[in-house]
C-alpha cells in the first residue's frame, strides 16, 4: 500500500459509522425490525462522505447527526422534546444539502472554484435547492413509513409544514456557510 498512511486508512468518522453499525444490532435486538432498517438507511448515509472524501468535520456532523434523528425517532424524544424534531430537520437537511452539493462539485456538475457575488449566490441556491430536494424526500418517507409500516409516525400537515420550512432555512444557512467557504478560499488563492 505505497502512499497510504494510518491517516488514509482510518478517519475520525468511522468512529461515527461504527456507532451506527453496532446501532442496528442494538437497536435490532430491543426496538426490533424497524430499528434495524432505520439504522441501516442512517449507516448508509453516514458512508457517504467516507466515498466523497469530504473534511472530517463534516463527515463526523453528517453521520452524528443522521445517528441521532435515527434514535431521536425510535425512543420516542421527538414527542418528549417536541422543539428536537424541528431542530434535527434543520441541521440535518443542512448537512444533507451540504454533502449533497460537495458531491455534485466533486462529480463536476456543478463548478468547484466560483467567484463573484452571483456565483456565490448561486451556490447558495444551488444548496437550498438541494435541501429542500432532501426535506421533500425525508417527508414523503415519514408519510411512507407512516402509511406502511407504523401509524406511530407522526405526520399531518403542521408537522409536514414544519419540518419543510426549517429544512429549508437549514440548507439555506449550509448554503450561505459554503458560499464563505469559498470565498475565502478564493481569497487565500489571490494572495
Amino acid at each position: 500500500m505505497r502512499g497510504t498512511t494510518v491517516e488514509h486508512l482510518f478517519v475520525p468518522g468511522d468512529v461515527v459509522r461504527a456507532a451506527v453499525a453496532v446501532s442496528v444490532v442494538v437497536g435490532g435486538a430491543t426496538l426490533g425490525g424497524l430499528a434495524v432498517a432505520l439504522f441501516l438507511l442512517a449507516l448508509g448515509g453516514a458512508l457517504v462522505p467516507r466515498f466523497l472524501g469530504l473534511p472530517a468535520v463534516l463527515d463526523v456532523c453528517f453521520g452524528g447527526c443522521l445517528l441521532l434523528a435515527a434514535w431521536a425517532a425510535l425512543l420516542r424524544w421527538y414527542e418528549a422534546v417536541p422543539w428536537l424534531d424541528l431542530l434535527v430537520h434543520a441541521v440535518c437537511t443542512g448537512l444533507v444539502a451540504a454533502v449533497g452539493v460537495l458531491a455534485l462539485i466533486r462529480w463536476r456538475v456543478v463548478a468547484s472554484r466560483v467567484s463573484g457575488g452571483w456565483a456565490h449566490a448561486g451556490l447558495v441556491v444551488t444548496t437550498t435547492a438541494t435541501g429542500a430536494l432532501g426535506a421533500v424526500l425525508w417527508e414523503l418517507g415519514e408519510w411512507a413509513g407512516y402509511t406502511y409500516v407504523d401509524e406511530e409516525i407522526r405526520v399531518g400537515y403542521a408537522d409536514t409544514i414544519g419540518d419543510l420550512s426549517f429544512g429549508v432555512l437549514g440548507a439555506l444557512a449550509a448554503g450561505v456557510v459554503l458560499a464563505v467557504q469559498q470565498a475565502g478560499r478564493r481569497s487565500d488563492d489571490a494572495r
